[in-house]
Parts: C-alpha cells; structure tokens; sequence
C-alpha cells in the first residue's frame, strides 16, 4: 500500500469534504472571476463599440485599402487577354452569347469586340497586362489576378449592393462595416472606417458604406476633399477646444446614465461619437496635410501638396493605414463606357495607374504590404461583345465572368486565379463568385465568413448569405 493510500484509509468523512470543499470553492471562485472578467468585457464594448477584438484565428492582412472603380471598367481592355476575341472582332457573336441572355442594353444580335490595345508579360511572373497599365506592369509580381468573378446582378446600383453587402437590395451593411464590427478599431482618434469618394457617388449612394442593421458606430466616415474633411468638424466661432470638451464630458455622463438604465446600442455610439469627433479635431487636419510627404514620394503619386483627386486619395490611404485605420475604401467615378470605349478607358486608366503602382511601392518599401490587403474591384465587368455603333463602340454590363485582383496581404503575388473563356464571355476554369470572393477577403484578416454574424429580426445574418467558400489557392 502506498503512503497516500494510507492515507486516505484513515481519513475522516469530515476531513473529506473538508478537503473537497477548498477546491471546490476555488473551482467556483475561479468560474465567478471569469464571469465577472466576461462581463467587464462586455461593459467595456457596450461604452467602446470601437475597441479591438480579437480575431477568429491568425490574420495574413490588418489593414485592407479597397479601391472600387464605379461603372465597371472593361477588364477585356486591362487584364483579360483575348487573342482569339481579337482575331474574330466584328464577327456575329455565337447563338449562345446572346439568346435567351439578360443584358442591360445590348438588344439586336451584337458583334464580338476585341481590344485595339496590347498585353505584355510583366515581371518574372509573367502576368498579361494591357499597355494602358505601364505603372503596374511594373508591380505586376505583387498582383494577384482573379480571372473568374460571377456576381447575380447586372446593372449598377444592384450589383455594387450586392458586392458590399452580399444582398442586391438596401438595408444591409457592407463589408467595411462587418469588418468595424468584428475587428474593432487600432486608433482611437480616427475612424476605423474611412471612406475617399473621387467624383460624384456611385449608383448605391452612401448605403455602400452605411451600417445597415449593425450599430451605426460601425459605418463609414466619408472624409471630403476640401473644407472640413468631416463636417462641422471645427469648433463654431467663438468656442474653445476647452469649452467643447467640457461640453463633452457633460453630454458623455448623462449619456451614460441613460445607457445605465436603457442598454440601447445607439447610445454607445452616441458616446463614441461624440468623443471620437472630439479626437478628430486634432487628428485629421494632421492626417489630411501631406505637405510634409518628401517631394520624391508626391511625385511617385503624382499628386502635390495640397491638391486633390484620385492619385491624394492613394496618398491619403496610405496614411490612414500607417495611423491604424482598419478599412480604407476609395471610390473613383466614371468607368460606365457604354460608348467610346476605346477612347474613355485610356484616360481613366492614365488617373489610376500611377497612384495605384505607388500605393503598392509605397507600402511595400515601408514594410506594410504584408498586413495590408489592396483590393481593386468593380460590380461586375465588360461583354465582349460590342453596344452601338463601330465607329464610337462601348461595352455593355458583364456579370458571367471577369477579372478583379488583389495585392499584398498575404495573397499570392504574380498569380492569376480562374479563367474565362476563349471569347472572354463564361468562366471555363474555376469560378469564384461574389460570396466566395468576400469570404476569401474576411479570411485573410482572420475572420471566419460563417462564424463573423449579427441577429437581427431573429436570425443571425452574415456578408456572404448562406454560401460562399475561401478561396485558398490565392492565399500564401
């Protein structure tokens, strides 16, 4: 017999529980701190919506810059090389392309239309780009091509509704909302959603970065151009900094009384709001002035000091992510080339490829890249095949199979993802649709497309509906 076993022999049926009972009682003491811990955590997000969270496993990327060209470029023009649509434009398009189709405006039998533009191979890649793109030929290796996007909707407000918010009508929120609230914000002084807009809104107007049924602390701040960057920004004549966070201290304390008392979620965002615009006084002017940028690094934008536009807005981003701003999105209007599409996609393309390439340089040489996750996206693509007349053709709306690519965190480089077919019209080689696409981008930050969900009119709703799957071969 062992001594513990003799021991226990001779022990007392009181001495037993007593014994028991130290550690059951620390068990239970134990279990009481975690509940008090868990409940201070949820006080805590109750008062600060906006405070980090941890995420569902390791994230490649922390930061996501996401560019959407507003009216759909034509990817047959920029990164889909279709020697075989070329060698038959003008030719009568196959039965099949246009039969029994929706298209937006394209109503007689069309004719196939094939670039007038070149491919080159870039980099040690060899990824095809078009001759319109001679800054990111050059930053090709850190693209990521994705050749097989299908979305369900084909006109404009719908589609950019249903790329955001995985739904084709109003009142869900998108994508940089979903990732405000299951990521939380790095800085505390500026927004953790920021949104740039280069000409007028796009066809969805601001339901593109509103919450929707998500607390609307969790929304995007659109920061403008010039005057304030966010209205009413600056204090009214007459009013110190001194005074306003007086003001704000009050307000704060009774909104945390009625919090107290009712737990509405709007009132946390009332508090955070209201302390975050205070903050902002300061931050933004700060954030918003690149007159202290080196003189080499406006010219690689192509932008000066006090200027604005698309190629400030690819400065400004990069900022924002170095300041620890979640989710960047920049809008850029004017990509609806349903006429002159020959003539209107080589001046676009020249406002965009410069800034872009230097965004992607830019990050990369400060060694940023690698937690930052560029997405350049549109609602849908270009047909092959030709609106209107020969002499001034456009493109009409294409939702069957296009390109869209990423670059940086953690995707992988000088690799295209899918393939269209030979005319450029369905995806022949492993399609990626809208909710697979989303779900790849919630992954490489770390988060779980099925898991990251909201209940709302009793039942839990997530960004990619009830399907979509991550798409694992573009991630490193």
């Amino acid at each position: 017999m062992t001594p513990c076993e003799r021991q226990l022999q001779f022990l007392s049926r009181r001495q037993l529980f007593q014994t028991a009972g130290y550690g059951i009682g620390a068990a239970a003491l134990t279990q009481l701190l975690q509940q008090e811990a868990q409940g201070a955590d949820k006080r805590r997000a109750a008062v600060d919506p906006l405070a980090p969270k941890k995420p569902h496993f390791k994230p490649r990327a922390k930061n996501v810059i996401y560019i959407h060209m507003v009216g759909a470029p034509s990817h047959l023009d920029l990164f889909d090389y279709k020697p075989r649509l070329v060698k038959h434009d003008g030719e009568k398009c196959p039965d099949e392309m246009f039969k029994g189709k929706r298209l937006a405006f394209i109503r007689n039998h069309p004719t196939l239309l094939g670039t007038r533009f070149k491919f080159n191979k870039c980099g040690e890649s060899g990824l095809m780009l078009s001759e319109l793109l001679p800054h990111l030929q050059t930053v090709a290796d850190e693209m990521c091509l994705l050749h097989s996007l299908q979305t369900n909707q084909f006109n404009h407000a719908p589609a950019q509704l249903f790329m955001h918010t995985g739904f084709d009508r109003f009142g869900r929120p998108p994508i940089g909302s979903w990732v405000n609230y299951g990521l939380g914000s790095m800085n505390r002084n500026l927004p953790g959603y920021v949104v740039l807009v280069t000409g007028s809104v796009a066809g969805a107007g601001n339901a593109l970065w509103g919450s929707g049924f998500l607390p609307s602390v969790h929304q995007g701040t659109e920061f403008r151009s010039k005057g304030d960057p966010v209205l009413f920004l600056s204090n009214p004549k007459g009013m110190s900094a001194a005074d306003r966070k007086r003001m704000v201290n009050s307000v704060r304390f009774m909104n945390e009384q009625q919090l107290a008392n009712v737990g509405d979620p709007e009132i946390a965002t009332r508090i955070a709001q209201y302390e975050m615009a205070y903050r902002m006084q300061t931050s933004v002017p700060e954030l918003m002035d690149t007159s202290k940028e080196p003189a080499h690094v406006h010219e690689m934008y192509g932008t000066k000091p006090g200027s604005s536009g698309f190629a400030n807005n690819c400065l400004l981003a990069r900022r924002l992510v170095e300041r620890g701003v979640r989710f960047v999105q920049l809008f850029d209007q004017g990509w609806d080339h349903h006429g002159n599409v020959f003539g209107s996609v080589p001046n676009k393309a020249k406002q965009v490829d410069r800034p872009i390439a230097a965004l992607i340089k830019d990050l990369k040489q400060r060694g940023m890249l690698n937690d930052t996750l560029i997405v350049w996206a549109a609602e849908f693509g270009r047909t092959p095949m030709a609106q209107g007349d020969r002499a001034k053709v456009g493109r009409d709306h294409h939702k069957e199979g296009f390109t869209l690519w990423l670059a940086g965190g953690g995707t992988k480089g000088g690799h295209a993802y899918g393939q269209t077919d030979d005319l450029g019209y369905g995806v022949a080689k492993d399609p990626m649709h809208m909710h697979d696409f989303n779900a790849t981008l919630l992954h490489l930050l770390g988060m779980d497309h099925e898991k990251l969900t909201f209940k709302f009119q009793g039942r839990d709703f997530r960004l990619t509906d009830v399907h979509g799957h991550v798409v694992r071969d573009v991630v490193v």
